[in-house]
């Protein structure tokens, strides 16, 4: 029996995932996409990959620019994600009139996020409808803390580290799952076994 695409989103929709805004930054302004495809691949260097539609608006941009970032939503930015997950004139002409910071590769830092990761794209790979990207870390952050891999990278920033409200830590995050947006509880919490055994949780 064939695969049928249809039956493969839903299998895949059984694992749940963050919401992340992908943005960069292009010769005619910013451009960004609603990203669930992000995970961090190498701690050493820090790297992360992304996967991006073959036919998206955002991924040449991407290539032009080598440089991306990952913007990881709250569960109060649930609108905005659907804005920047939808073809449309508010995206494409007005980046869903999102407030943002640069971010050292000059890449969108959109207001109020959870975290950010601002990479520099090292490699990109096919991956049959979608291209997948890895980034080397240049800098990221949450709240009241960012980190840079070198020290001039800071001198791009127009994000400061001493109480910026562009990234928080008082919301949860917006979570996906069976194709639709879900907001996490905070009545069971327990710590990760991965903080005892990291070799078998990467």
């Amino acid at each position: 029996m064939a695969i049928e695409k249809d039956f493969f989103r839903q299998v895949m929709g059984r694992f749940a995932t963050g919401v992340t805004i992908v943005t960069t930054q292009g010769s005619q302004g910013p451009a960004g996409l609603t990203v669930n495809t992000f995970c961090s691949v190498s701690l050493n260097p820090p790297l992360v990959l992304v996967c991006i539609d073959m036919r998206s608006h955002t991924l040449q941009y991407i290539r032009d620019s080598g440089a991306f970032a990952v913007n990881i939503l709250t569960v109060q930015q649930e609108k905005l994600s659907r804005c920047f997950a939808t073809p449309s004139q508010e995206r494409y002409e007005q980046f869903c009139n999102a407030d943002y910071h640069l971010a050292a590769t000059g890449s969108p830092i959109i207001d109020d996020v959870l975290a950010f990761v601002d990479v520099r794209v090292v490699a990109e790979y096919p991956g049959g409808d979608h291209a997948i990207f890895l980034g080397e870390v240049v800098a990221m952050g949450t709240s009241g803390q960012i980190a840079y891999a070198q020290e001039e990278d800071a001198q791009e920033f127009t994000i400061s580290d001493d109480g910026d409200d562009t990234v928080t830590t008082n919301r949860p995050p917006l979570a996906y799952y069976r194709g639709q947006y879900r907001h996490l509880t905070g009545d069971y919490r327990k710590p990760s076994l991965a903080s005892y055994y990291d070799e078998d949780f990467d």
